[in-house]
């Protein structure tokens, strides 16, 4: 039986590995190979790593779990997930299962891009989800937003007042707003084309939006907020409570509301937050704190001792 399971090999499940690694845990880490930010060809906001490519990280940090003996990686999927703390069974896509006495998830999310021909494609490449992550590469040139609803529009908003004179919003039909709100985008002096967008055309600084009718538009990049759902089930499959919004309901030492089940990043977030941080450095922030409370929590099981208050 292993110590941990940690089932996804982005960063926040490499720092937990790597963190129960050097404290001699035997600690399996699963990765299904499918990472959110596989499309970015560079990460921002990491200290010492800024414009690193994601994949390189993960590379990076594969490499250096093989330094500890008790940490092993596996590819593969993990599909179930049962049992309960001090003896809990994965099963994989291949048929073969493992025991662990507790797990970490970090599966993390999967953005639902609307279907619009050439989002997908471009999405990562000319379409960006984060003023934070990309929009000071994107700054001083002509930009868009893509979507009509609250989120969007106040995507725009932020979008004018710190990077782009020149921005359009593309609402993909009526604009779905307040009054208030649509006074806003008007005040920031930012033009709304309300006609249904077709297609997105080009890449990297060169996109070109189509519409239903009228003229194309061209951009050097375009923004749209997507929603997010948990890239697996396994959490509600264990029974964990989630948020509204989908993410897994943690404590701030990331445990979940299943007692031996910790979640760390961007899968999980504390109620008491206004909302996620998907970020590669909070991610991997959170995989080391949910390492080093579970660390805690098996050595005081194992040493059984009561803890004073």
């Amino acid at each position: 039986m292993f110590e941990v399971l940690v089932v996804g090999g982005g960063p926040a499940g490499l720092n937990a590995a790597q963190t129960l690694g050097r404290q001699r845990r035997r600690t399996l880490l699963v990765d299904s190979g499918r990472p959110r930010n596989a499309p970015a060809s560079e990460m921002h906001m990491f200290l010492s790593r800024d414009g690193f490519s994601p994949a390189a990280l993960r590379r990076i940090g594969r490499a250096e779990l093989a330094e500890y003996a008790t940490v092993e990686v596996r590819d593969g999927i993990v599909t179930a997930l049962s049992g309960t703390a001090d003896d809990f069974t994965a099963e994989f896509a291949d048929g073969t299962t493992a025991r662990a006495r507790r797990v970490i998830l970090a599966t993390g999310q999967v953005d639902a891009l609307p279907e619009i021909d050439g989002v997908a494609e471009l999405f990562g490449r000319g379409l960006f989800h984060c003023p934070f992550c990309h929009g000071f590469e994107a700054a001083d040139r002509p930009l868009a937003v893509l979507g009509g609803d609250f989120s969007q529009a106040m995507l725009a908003l932020y979008l004018a007042d710190r990077f782009a004179k020149d921005l359009v919003l593309c609402a993909n039909g009526p604009l779905q707003v307040s009054p208030e709100l649509r006074d806003a985008l008007q005040r920031a002096g930012i033009p709304v084309r309300e006609e249904p967008v077709t297609r997105l055309a080009g890449g990297d600084g060169d996109v070109t939006v189509h519409f239903a009718a009228g003229e194309p538009l061209w951009r050097s990049a375009v923004f749209h907020r997507p929603a997010q759902r948990q890239h697996t089930d396994l959490a509600t499959g264990l029974g964990c409570e989630l948020l509204p919004d989908g993410c897994v309901r943690v404590d701030p030492a990331q445990r979940t509301t299943v007692p031996g089940v910790y979640a760390a990043g961007d899968t999980a977030r504390q109620a008491e937050l206004p909302g996620p941080t998907p970020f590669v450095i909070t991610g991997a922030a959170d995989g080391a704190k949910a390492a080093i409370w579970l660390e805690q929590e098996l050595f005081r099981a194992d040493v059984d001792v009561p803890i004073p208050g």
